[in-house]
């Protein structure tokens, strides 16, 4: 097979891969998820949130207890704010944008990705579709509050999603411009139940000195949460995406779960033994009581 050939196949493929997430038989399935879970509020009958993953254009099945989060805390506010987004494709928002409608921000630091995200938005599912917005900058403590608020969002929205490999916890804790109702957070699960935070560096890009040094440990995220009103309610399989919803909404619905029990993955205890190699490294210690 030429090579022209093959590389046309190859463009068929990632085409057609990217048309099934905007079939309509996605949609409607999704808006009949949407609707059991409301009637599962109603007669009492809600799954466990652990078991309501699925992928659809999230890295892992977040797009699936994303939709059942806000099936059941409701979708009055459909803003999103999502940093370390990349290009926003394979993000924690494309799915509530595409099939429910969702509008807000994406901020990435890398211009190559914002320029693939706009052109990829501009252009599925179709061209007259509500646009999110792009910000290209390199996202720190000290202007994380003014890049929201010259995009235009402050106060109330929806959902809050954080994925910078590095200062993930000092960015979430200096933000004050918004108040999400759940915040999907990336936390470093390789500290394991360690009470650390890698110092904050402003000029921190990934990997720095070490792949594994860098971020918040779970028990150290999961204190600051609560420091700021939310309550651990679940993560991804892998258990580095923390999940948190906002103190008085739906608590006895989505109930809070324990640190130890969303880091049960295979995974997280082989990703333990790496730290290792940098436990002697500086760090903060119980930063929160």
């Amino acid at each position: 097979m030429s090579h022209s050939i093959k590389s046309i196949l190859k463009d068929f493929l990632l085409i057609f891969k990217i048309r099934n997430r905007f079939y309509p038989s996605t949609q409607i399935s999704q808006r009949q998820l949407f609707l059991s879970y409301q009637d599962g509020v109603r007669n009492k009958t809600l799954p466990r949130l652990k078991d309501t993953g699925f992928r659809v254009f999230s890295q892992l099945e977040e797009d699936g207890l994303l939709l059942f989060i806000f099936s059941v805390v409701g979708m009055e506010n459909k803003t999103f704010v999502e940093f370390g987004s990349d290009d926003g494709v394979n993000s924690n928002s494309a799915n509530l944008i595409f099939n429910f409608g969702w509008h807000g921000l994406f901020i990435d630091g890398n211009p190559k990705s914002i320029a693939r995200g706009r052109k990829f938005f501009a252009k599925y599912p179709h061209p007259w579709m509500y646009q999110p917005k792009f910000v290209c900058a390199m996202i720190k403590r000290e202007n994380i509050n003014q890049l929201i608020l010259d995009a235009g969002i402050s106060g109330e929205i929806g959902l809050l999603s954080i994925d910078l490999d590095g200062n993930d916890y000092w960015v979430w804790e200096a933000l004050e411009v918004v108040q999400p109702k759940v915040v999907i957070i990336e936390t470093h699960n390789e500290f394991g139940f360690e009470d650390i935070v890698v110092p904050y560096d402003p000029d921190y890009f990934y990997p720095g000195k070490h792949p594994v040094y860098h971020g918040a440990s779970p028990i150290a995220m999961t204190k600051l949460a609560k420091q700021k009103g939310y309550r651990l309610v679940g993560a991804n399989d892998l258990g580095f995406n923390f999940i948190f919803i906002k103190n008085g909404i739906a608590d006895e619905l989505i109930p809070e779960v324990s640190v130890e029990s969303v880091l049960q993955h295979p995974s997280v205890a082989e990703g333990m033994a790496k730290f290792q190699e940098i436990k002697d490294w500086e760090y903060e210690r119980n930063r929160i009581q």
